[in-house]
Formats: C-alpha cells, structure tokens, sequence
C-alpha cells in the first residue's frame, strides 16, 4: 500500500516512512492512496476470530512489506499479551446502550491498544538498523503514559514526553514521571495541549533539527495508531447480539484520531450508521460537524483533560477526504486555520459530514450528572471522557445498537469521580506504587528554542 501527505500527493511513500516519520516534511498527513475493501463474505469469516487473529486480518494490507507475516503475527501476540483482558477489550451492557472498554492495557487508557503495537513496530525496525531514534510525542494526559510503557527499557530509542504543566490529572502525571528508564524524558510545558502539540509540530517542520536528532512521533497523527485502533472497532461488530440492527458509535473526542480510525474501519467495509464526536466545552468539532465552522476559541480547563484541545490535527485527514483528495484545497485550508484560527465548510461537505458523523457537546455539570445517575441507576462508575460519550447518545437520537467507547479507567480521574458520587476511584494494586514513586519531570518554559535545546542536552 502506498501512501502520499495531505498537502502534497505527487509523492509516495511506504508504511515504513509513514511509521517512522509519523508527520510529512511538508507539515501534511499520511493517507494511503487507496483502500483494501472487505466484502461481506469477508466479515463473516473473520466472525468467531479471537481480538489478536482479527488484528492479523485488518492490519496486513495496510503495512505491505514492512516485515513478514510471521514477525507481525509474533509482534501483535507479544503487544497484546500484557493486557488484563485475554481479548484485549470488554463489551458491557449498561442501560440500553453497551460500552466498550478499551482501558485495560498498561496504563488504563484506549492508547494502549495502538501504543503496545508501536512498540513492538519500533523494536523491530532499529532491530534491522544501525541508528538511534528519538520520540517527541505531545499528551494531553493519556498518551505520554501510554507510549512511555511502550517504549520503556527498548534499545535505540529514546522518548520525550511533553505534557501541560498543572493540566492533566495526579494519576495521569504519576504514570508518566515515575519511572526511571534511562530513555524517558519527561516535560512539563507551562501551557496548554495545544501549546505541546504546536511545539512538536515545529520541531517536525524544522528539518535541520529533526534530521539532526532523528526525529519520530507517536501522536495520533500517526498513522499506525489510526490502523491499530480500527481493529477494535470490528471487534466490538462481532460481539453484537444482533448485527442486523444499524450500530453506532459514540466516541469521546479531542485530537478527532479514535473517531477517524472508527471513520476507517467504516470505510474499508465495517457496516456502520454513525459516529457521534463527543465532546466537552472544548467543542470547536461539535461546532464544525454541526454548524459548519470550524473555528479555534481559548481552551477551558475542565475535568476531562484529555480533551482539552482546540485544534484536532486528525481533522486533516477529513478535510482531505472532503476535498476528493486535492492537496491543493487541503493545504490552503490548513493555511487559514492557522493564519485565522477559522475554517468555512461548505454545505456540501457539511452533510458529506453528516452522511457519517453527529456531534455533540457537554459543560462540566452535565458531565458530573451522567457520572452519579450511570453509578445510581447502574451501579457503574464513568470515567468523565467516558461519561460525555455516554450522554452523547442522550442528546443525539438514534436506533440500533449504540455503542459508547469507554476511553480510560476511572481511577485516572479520582478528582472529578469523587466530585460526582463522593466515591474514591482506585487504581488497580499493580499500578498503586505510582502514587508513593518519586517524580522525574523538568518544568520548561513554552518556547520552541528552548524545547529544542532541552531535548538535544539529553540525547
């Protein structure tokens, strides 16, 4: 399969490249040129697969020849191995609609699913090289934590972690800086998310720099992330009762990259209605889906920090797809996000939107109500991401089978849970030392140089 960048098609590139490089030299997102459809013979078949056989199926196509199909099945054995769920997952039934729990990896997060697997990506690849790699990955809370685990201890690789200083949650924090692997650098950046991610983003598009250190990102740019978490999107189709009522899915949303990979899994053949993007007061994506503007506003602080974002890179990829591929169009419409902070969407792409995608928005009230009315009624405890996924479905109709993806364990979020229903969420006994560890985390100032400076003294 070959791939080409968002803001420039005339050039190629192999999953290797897409891998490696995470972010195109011209600013721009991987997409490959063209998808490998399932038929419907093909869903059946893949109907009674255990979660790891099903990720040998969907994957594939999408790496081509990066490794043989011996490594990626040993690869994908080994990642998902580590879970506490023997198929990685869990569907739960809970009122008249069912949760997905994708938060029983390492580190109690969705990201886990795709972060395991990059690791063993990694590993694989500077196994056949004579370099050293260094990772710099901006979080929001979840995914720091995440590609910390994943790459942790590995050989050839150093990661660099920048996170909002003050902004992400205690036990979001604890399970990034107590490490002590010599590769894990960890930054506290005095901002916000979107402050982090531009810091990264102009780390990329400096290639003097980025060359210099041999630069990778696992942010859900990346488009190995994006694959991995389809598959878990088709898994969750097999654990229906009844595939033949219509299947939705609500998803909590900040970076827009869960949601898109869902919009994927869609669009090589998953036979889904729609996907409700999910989000909090941060809804500059509610805005778009629903009225046509996407427009950047300030970031509020709120109690589902992982969602804390204005500009949801992802969004890219839709916009190349709503613009039939034109490089041109997309590049002109990331130029106006970023000179204006504002992007129109036409009518017309507005319900191409629409075809598949509904939206809705949650205040810090109505996120704490869901949390205590799932927990009265159901006996249940949300975690606050999970719980605007959940009321999502409150605000936006639809019949059929209504799925909610449970994006992080409770216990990530004890503050806000204990605002809602006076309860202490605790983490699990494997996971307690996090909180009795000693931190290893530098403040640094929100500035490009300096970043550059910090990160390049380490290496």
């Amino acid at each position: 399969m070959d791939y080409v960048s968002t803001r420039n098609s005339s050039n190629s590139f192999e999953f290797k490249d897409v891998f490696i490089k995470g972010l195109a030299d011209d600013g721009g997102l991987f997409i490959p040129k063209s998808l490998h459809r399932y038929e419907k013979k093909d869903l059946h078949e893949f109907k009674n697969l255990e979660y790891t056989e099903l990720a040998k199926k969907i994957i594939p196509p999408f790496i081509g020849d990066f490794m043989s199909e011996e490594d990626l099945s040993r690869i994908i054995d080994k990642s998902y191995s580590v879970f506490r769920k023997k198929n990685v997952v869990d569907l739960v039934k809970v009122g008249d609609r069912s949760i997905l729990e994708l938060f029983h990896g390492p580190t109690l997060a969705f990201k886990d699913v795709a972060m395991q697997l990059l690791g063993g990506f990694y590993e694989y690849y500077l196994s056949n090289q004579n370099e050293k790699i260094n990772i710099v990955v901006a979080t929001s809370g979840d995914t720091g934590a995440a590609a910390i685990d994943a790459i942790k201890g590995k050989n050839n690789i150093n990661i660099f972690v920048l996170h909002p200083n003050n902004r992400i949650s205690k036990v979001q924090r604890r399970l990034m800086t107590t490490g002590k692997e010599k590769n894990v650098f960890n930054i506290a950046i005095e901002g916000n998310f979107d402050d982090c991610q531009n810091l990264v983003k102009a780390m990329f598009a400096d290639k003097s720099f980025s060359n210099e250190i041999k630069m990778s990102g696992v942010n859900s740019i990346n488009w190995a992330r994006i694959i991995a978490q389809s598959v878990y999107y088709f898994y969750c189709y097999y654990l229906m009762e009844d595939n033949n009522k219509p299947i939705n899915f609500s998803v909590p949303t900040g970076n827009f990259g869960d949601v898109y990979a869902g919009y994927l899994s869609k669009k090589i053949g998953l036979p889904v209605n729609k996907f409700i993007v999910a989000t909090n007061q941060n809804d500059i994506l509610h805005r778009a889906i629903s009225k046509g503007t996407y427009e950047v506003e300030k970031v509020a602080e709120t109690i589902s920090p992982s969602m804390d974002i204005q500009l949801a890179s992802n969004f890219e990829r839709l916009i190349y797809d709503l613009n039939n591929h034109n490089d041109e169009k997309t590049t002109k419409a990331m130029k106006d996000i970023k000179e204006n902070g504002k992007y129109l969407i036409s009518e017309e792409n507005l319900n191409k939107i629409n075809n598949h995608f509904l939206s809705s928005s949650m205040n810090e009230n109505e996120v704490l109500n869901i949390i205590k009315n799932v927990h009265t009624k159901f006996n249940m405890i949300l975690d606050p991401h999970t719980a605007i996924g959940y009321g999502a479905f409150d605000k936006v109709k639809l019949e059929g089978n209504n799925i909610v993806l449970a994006t992080a364990h409770p216990c990530k979020f004890p503050d806000a849970i204990e605002k809602a229903i006076n309860i202490k969420s605790e983490l699990p006994n494997e996971l307690l030392y996090v909180l009795d560890e000693k931190e290893n985390y530098d403040i640094v100032e929100n500035n490009l140089d300096k970043i550059k400076n910090h990160i390049k003294e380490r290496i």
